[in-house]
Formats: structure tokens, C-alpha cells, sequence
């Protein structure tokens, strides 16, 4: 074999490699797009810590914080606080948030309730949940989903709180 077939036969390896790798990252690209701004908010029902069902689209007129979160996450734990005031303050005004926990065991999550003194629904998440919307590779993870069901916003990591808050005012003074 030439030195030039070998280049060749290389090349073409090569570009076999990164169409498979392509191919199999898809479907997570599919997702992540599928669940991006501007997209309708995936629909689920789970039970909540206290045995209540948490029916996503039964909060259809409502505007929904969405937050993916961990008692292990130092960020999610300096927003929750912050959260529970949200709810007492726009509650009344249609604001509904809602926790998902994405930790491994119940029993830290059920102490962080009520340490922080939680004023909302907090669930428990996993994989597949977190699949539906396009994946959780980080946390916290808070979306904003306006009365209609659409996600209009999307923060990853530590979020600037008083910028997600300007955000949920917008949408809470959106009439459908």
C-alpha cells in the first residue's frame, strides 16, 4: 500500500468515526432542541414528598419555576430559600414552583424541606425524567415555563437570581 492509500484509507476512517459519533449524539441533540426555549414544556406526573401528584400540565395558566436541584448542590441550596419567597410572594399572581430533586436517597431531601421551610411542591427525579427534558448534565438546572406551557427560559448552574426574577415578573404580567 502507497503512503498515499494509507493517507486515504486513514481519512476515510476518520470521517466514518466522526459520522458514527454524530449519529449516536443525535438523539441528545434531538432532545436538548426538543426541550429548548421556545419549545412546549414536556408533561409529567409524579408524587410529590407528601404523597400529592404533581401534574405539570394541570398548572397550564400557571407560570411554572421548574427547578432540577440536589441537597448535595451548594448552588441549588443557595436558590431554594430564594424560591420559597417567589412562591409566597407571586403565588397569588400565578407563579407555581416546583422541585425536582434529582438526589440518589429521599431522607436528605425530606431534611432540606424543612431546614429551608419549603412552601412548594418537591418530587423526586431520575434519569428518564431528566431524559424527557433533554437531559440534566448539570445543577441546578431552572426553567421558566410560561401559562401556556412553553419554556421561555433556561438557566444552568448558579443563575443570577435577580435577572430570573425580572423574568418571572414578564411573564407573570402575560395574560394568555
Amino acid at each position: 500500500m502507497t503512503h498515499a492509500h494509507a493517507v486515504l484509507r486513514a481519512l476515510a476512517a476518520g470521517a466514518l468515526l466522526a459520522s458514527a459519533l454524530a449519529a449516536a449524539a443525535a438523539p441528545e441533540a434531538a432532545a436538548k432542541r426538543a426541550t429548548g426555549v421556545g419549545s412546549a414544556a414536556p408533561e409529567f406526573s409524579r408524587k410529590d414528598l407528601d404523597g400529592w401528584t404533581i401534574d405539570l400540565g394541570a398548572l397550564r395558566g400557571r407560570v411554572v419555576l421548574l427547578n432540577f436541584w440536589a441537597t448535595w448542590c451548594s448552588p441549588c441550596l443557595s436558590e431554594v430559600p430564594r424560591f420559597a419567597q417567589w412562591q409566597r410572594t407571586y403565588g397569588a399572581q400565578g407563579l407555581q414552583i416546583v422541585g425536582i430533586s434529582m438526589d440518589d436517597d429521599e431522607a436528605p431531601v425530606h431534611e432540606a424541606y424543612a431546614k429551608f421551610q419549603l412552601n412548594f411542591p418537591v418530587a423526586m427525579g431520575d434519569v428518564k425524567l431528566a431524559q424527557t427534558y433533554g437531559g440534566v448534565y448539570g445543577l441546578p438546572l431552572t426553567l421558566l415555563i410560561d401559562r401556556g406551557g412553553t419554556i421561555r427560559f433556561r438557566h444552568g448552574g448558579a443563575s443570577d437570581l435577580a435577572q430570573m426574577e425580572h423574568e418571572i415578573q414578564g411573564l407573570l404580567a402575560e395574560r394568555r
